[in-house]
């Protein structure tokens, strides 16, 4: 909180942030009731899905082709105007005799190409950020960034839906245009203040090589730092764990009614969600700055016993254990990833930080659904303990993984400390 206090430019890009956070929470409620209503809405709502979900693999690609750019605030500016014109094209086909079907097929793609446009932006934004706050700060910025997301994110939702009683559809697509253009225009402000005072933030070397060398170069730099590639395995599975877990509880309380539901099973579920959120908000706000001089390995260490310890209240079916370590877990684990990002940051060049980025984001987007569609698979066709076993085994292994490293990083750290003694 203290660098978004004290650092203006910062500031700017974090309201940015948030102004399109609000915005795309807002036009996702209306979109999704839209398309409730619709006869065939199973369908629809699945294309909604798969268009917001898709374009997040894309940040491989979209990082990769931010560390080209060189004149990055004038690309995020341009890729802002871009959004704002696609979702004002969408508040007009609201208001349009388009079919209902049509329509719903011509925002998909539109939705989609203005997600695909958001991971290039992302990545212009991440190596600016670290101009200017610097490395050293970024961890506690991206905690600070990304808890407060969460609570807009959750705060939007219920605005959203009160919105829906008294905007239509069009309404609130051209608000969501309207917030990446004064998002676009903060942050083309802080590029324009810094070529004015002649220090702009933009570096001078581009990467100049293509995409899989790009990618052989970030993944060398990673493998000279001993243990990251290990802790961003680790966080990988971790934060698989943690979304296949949150399918998994659901069906284990339909299961154990009797001992698991709390008033309702509705009410239970919903307890569980701010729970989660309320632990991972303020794991990402205030966890790097308590934690600063913990190792990345010994807070993995801790959210993967907590994972455990959340595994087996799970089996046991005791809500209230399951609702206390599974909030520690999400701070924990929201604390061990930014640790992870800043190490990240540290380790990798420059002009290659955006690919790196991207490229931990995919792997860390991918992993989840993956293992979800496992663990719900085996509870489907077998049985939701047979899943949960089977986390307890995946869990037993990462830990000694973890462990293992850990102790190689300190003795290493140790045996330096011992020579430059003498």
């Amino acid at each position: 909180m203290n660098v978004f206090l004290k650092n203006k430019d910062y500031r700017r890009f974090s309201v940015a942030s948030f102004l399109s956070t609000a915005g795309d929470v807002f036009f996702y409620l209306a979109f999704m009731t839209y398309a409730s209503k619709l006869h065939n809405y199973s369908l629809a709502l699945s294309l909604i899905a798969i268009s917001e979900s898709i374009p997040r693999l894309f940040d491989i690609f979209g990082g990769f082709l931010a560390d080209k750019t060189r004149n990055k605030f004038k690309s995020i500016f341009l890729m802002a105007v871009v959004r704002f014109v696609l979702y004002g094209i969408v508040g007009l086909l609201f208001v349009s005799n388009v079919s209902q079907w049509n329509l719903v097929i011509i925002v998909v793609i539109i939705n989609f190409l203005s997600d695909t446009f958001g991971a290039y932006s992302t990545g212009l934004i991440a190596p600016l950020i670290i101009d200017i706050v610097g490395k050293e700060e970024f961890g506690e910025a991206e905690g600070f960034t990304n808890g407060v997301s969460e609570v807009i994110n959750t705060i939007a939702q219920f605005v959203g839906s009160g919105l829906l009683l008294f905007l239509s559809f069009a309404n609130l697509a051209f608000i969501n245009a309207i917030t990446f253009m004064v998002a676009g225009l903060l942050f083309l402000s802080v590029g324009l203040k810094h070529r004015k005072d002649q220090k702009p933030l933009e570096a001078q070397e581009v990467n100049d090589q293509k995409f899989f060398a790009t990618m052989k170069s970030s993944y060398k730099q990673m493998k000279k730092a001993q243990g990251l590639l290990t802790v961003i395995f680790v966080i990988a599975l971790l934060n698989g764990i943690l979304t296949a877990l949150g399918s998994l509880i659901p069906i284990m309380i339909a299961g154990n009614k009797s001992t698991m539901i709390i008033t309702s099973y509705s009410f239970t579920i919903a307890v569980m969600g701010v729970v989660v959120s309320v632990g991972a908000i303020l794991g990402s706000m205030f966890g790097p700055q308590l934690f600063k001089k913990a190792l990345v390995f010994t807070i993995t260490i801790l959210a993967i016993i907590l994972s455990f310890a959340t595994t087996v209240a799970t089996i046991l079916a005791n809500i209230y254990a399951v609702l206390a370590v599974y909030f520690l877990l999400a701070a924990t684990a929201s604390i061990a990833s930014i640790k992870m990002q800043q190490w990240l940051v540290n380790t990798i060049e420059h002009k290659i930080l955006a690919s790196s980025v991207g490229l931990l984001n995919t792997i860390l987007m991918a992993v989840a659904p993956i293992f979800t569609t496992i663990m719900t698979s085996i509870s489907g066709f077998v049985s939701v303990k047979y899943a949960l076993f089977t986390l307890i085994a995946i869990e037993v292994i990462i830990l000694f993984v973890a462990i293992k490293m850990g102790i190689k990083i300190k003795s290493k750290q140790k045996s330096i400390q011992y020579n430059n003694c003498f």
